[in-house]
């Protein structure tokens, strides 16, 4: 299944970038209200069954059009830097979750497209979500990094994690 490869990061960095470069050439508008409801709509159907199999069409289609609409602009950073490599444990599910739960804020709220901890706070919870949904159905599929975070996130101390994460790991 596509979702579970890790080309899924590549392909998601490779469109955001390809969305940054592309900005100064020719390029639609911004995006629409049908649009964004419909991106909307794709991120909470995947965050509820990541592995339904439309989840991957749906988050190529997401995926399209963040490159394309001007207006909506995802930061990549890999807050969850300690994600098994290699597709292993869910890690391309979770690292797609992450994304789209950032896309769900840029959407939902317009006028913190600067608050990028926030947009990353906002990917990391989307992610732990995801995982926990993943873990009912394979509960055997532990890991203790992000059970970790879940135990921060349920302790308040989430955001000095994401802070100080994306301090070390991102371009601000």
């Amino acid at each position: 299944m596509f979702i579970h490869k890790i080309s899924v990061a590549v392909v998601a960095c490779g469109l955001l970038l390809a969305s940054a470069l592309s900005f100064t050439q020719d390029h639609r508008g911004p995006s629409t209200a049908e649009e964004r409801r419909r991106a909307l709509q794709f991120i909470q159907n995947f965050q509820s069954d990541p592995l339904s199999p439309q989840s991957a069409q749906e988050f190529e289609w997401v995926l399209k059009w963040i490159a394309d609409v001007p207006d909506v602009h995802v930061h990549v950073c890999l807050v969850l830097d300690k994600l098994p490599k290699g597709g292993k444990k869910d890690s391309s599910t979770i690292f797609s979750a992450e994304l789209l739960s950032q896309t769900a804020f840029e959407i939902q709220n317009p006028d913190r497209q600067d608050d990028r901890l926030a947009e990353y706070q906002a990917g990391v919870e989307g992610a732990l979500h995801v995982y926990e949904v993943l873990l009912k159905a394979n509960p055997k599929d532990r890991q203790p990094y992000l059970d970790d975070l879940i135990q921060r996130r349920d302790a308040g101390t989430l955001a000095q994690f994401v802070k100080e994460s994306a301090a070390a790991n991102c371009k601000n």
